[in-house]
């Protein structure tokens, strides 16, 4: 038997993109109900960033003990799996029992399942009807189909960190980040890992250069990285190992593998809610919307976070979107979302950093532009740690100063970017902050060096 209920706002999603807009129209006395089919939190604290973050601080361990044997240190950090996930467990476990208590507190009602729209206002949820006068999608991302034969077999990256054991060898189809950091972590767990990219470079929305400072590290920590090679089917052996079928410029190649994850990327998760019954277009880059994050063919849908055709797909860039969406709600279409400059990090050891501008679009928009580049393992920051190898590259254009791109591989890039990203922000011209005064001996004493 269904169950009737009315809201005045329905917010599909738990995570960054969501949970601030549900709390904002609450706290304003909107009705307001959240649903999520997966468990309350989101991606990010429960199967992305956060917990992803807590793995790799122990390869981090394992890689700079490793770099600094003869150099101070005896033996290496060797990783207990087992412990490790265990870890993790204690960050992830708890969040989505405090997510639901404080959605209720807030007096949102909170439901579980999967959301379906059945009409422009209408969404049903197993047996219960919802009906809203606006709505939020905010479902996140989820792996992005790659239509071959057995990709069923393919774990994803939320598999992957509930692995209970690690087995002697991984291969990773696909070349972004969640490839190279989990590749750079089971390699510190004594795994043989292997990286298959279907083009000839991986990491493509980065600097060039860089990718292939990173490509020697990567190699250089035993990690295969195949290139221009496409995974055309997965089956299952007899002895439970799988099968992969490439193909690599016409030649057809088989590989045996312990286990395989899918790491060739992410689309929004949209394709359960059942958007036509509800007039919402949306493309494969998400729920098309204007500058307000409105939809363009509902006036009463707003989307933020991956859900959106708007932004990087990140998580402070949704969490950002979440209050842009909630202001328009509140008030009218009064507030557009402007990203501004927008910094990403690759957590590999060392770590792949970028803000800005690279070399290539810079170009392509007829920049014109000065470049810095080096390779930094002679600087005290890497020499310090034994990096093997760390690279820079810094554009600054050529007529106002302002810096127009930063990209780092180095020991503590993370953090060095987001200095750049504040430059860049506040518009301070390169010989500026040349002359500014850190704190030394750190790695953000070298930007004065990189500009």
């Amino acid at each position: 038997m269904m169950t009737q209920h009315t809201f005045d706002i329905l917010v599909i999603g738990t995570g960054g993109g969501g949970s601030v807009a549900a709390r904002k129209c609450a706290a304003a006395g909107k009705r307001v109900a959240i649903v999520d089919a997966l468990p309350f939190g989101g991606t990010c604290a429960l199967r992305g960033c956060d917990p992803k973050k807590v793995l790799l601080g122990a390869a981090e361990a394992v890689a700079r003990s490793r770099q600094l044997l003869g150099h101070g240190l005896q033996q290496e950090a060797v990783i207990s799996w087992p412990e490790l996930v265990a870890f993790k467990r204690t960050f992830t476990e708890p969040v989505p029992a405090k997510k639901e208590a404080s959605f209720e507190q807030a007096g949102i009602r909170t439901f579980h399942g999967v959301a379906r729209f059945t009409g422009p206002h209408t969404v049903q949820i197993g047996d219960d009807v919802l009906e809203a006068k606006q709505f939020v999608i905010a479902t996140g991302a989820r792996p992005r189909p790659l239509s071959i034969p057995g990709e069923e077999l393919l774990l994803d990256s939320s598999d992957f960190m509930e692995l209970p054991e690690l087995p002697a060898d991984m291969t990773f189809v696909g070349g972004g980040y969640i490839a190279f950091e989990f590749a750079h972590l089971v390699a510190r767990c004594g795994v043989q890992a292997r990286i298959i990219h279907r083009g000839p470079r991986p990491l493509e929305n980065f600097d060039a250069d860089l990718v292939g400072h990173l490509l020697t590290a990567t190699r250089g920590a035993g990690i295969e990285v195949v290139l221009n090679t496409e995974v055309a089917g997965v089956e299952r052996l007899p002895d439970g190992r799988l099968r992969l079928r490439t193909t690599a410029q016409g030649q057809a190649r088989e590989l045996t593998v312990s286990l395989a994850i899918h790491a060739a990327g992410r689309e929004p998760a949209l394709a359960e809610l059942n958007l036509e019954a509800a007039g919402v277009a949306c493309t494969r880059h998400g729920v098309t919307v204007n500058e307000y994050l409105q939809s363009t063919t509902h006036p009463d849908v707003y989307a933020a976070g991956d859900a959106a055709a708007s932004g990087l797909p990140l998580t402070p860039v949704a969490g950002k979107a979440s209050h842009v969406v909630a202001a328009n709600l509140l008030e009218g279409n009064h507030k557009t979302i402007e990203y501004g400059v927008v910094p990403s990090a690759v957590f590999t050891h060392p770590v792949l950093a970028s803000v800005g501008l690279t070399e290539a679009e810079a170009t392509k928009q007829g920049l014109k532009f000065r470049v810095k580049t080096d390779v930094t393992t002679g600087w005290f920051t890497s020499k310090r740690l034994s990096t093997p190898v760390s690279a820079f590259k810094v554009l600054v254009d050529e007529d106002t100063d302002q810096i127009l791109g930063a990209h780092l591989l180095s020991p503590n890039a993370e953090e060095v970017i987001n200095l750049f990203m504040l430059a860049m922000h506040a518009k301070l011209p390169a010989s500026e902050v040349k002359q500014l005064i850190f704190a030394y001996p750190t790695a953000s004493s070298d930007i004065i060096y990189m500009l």
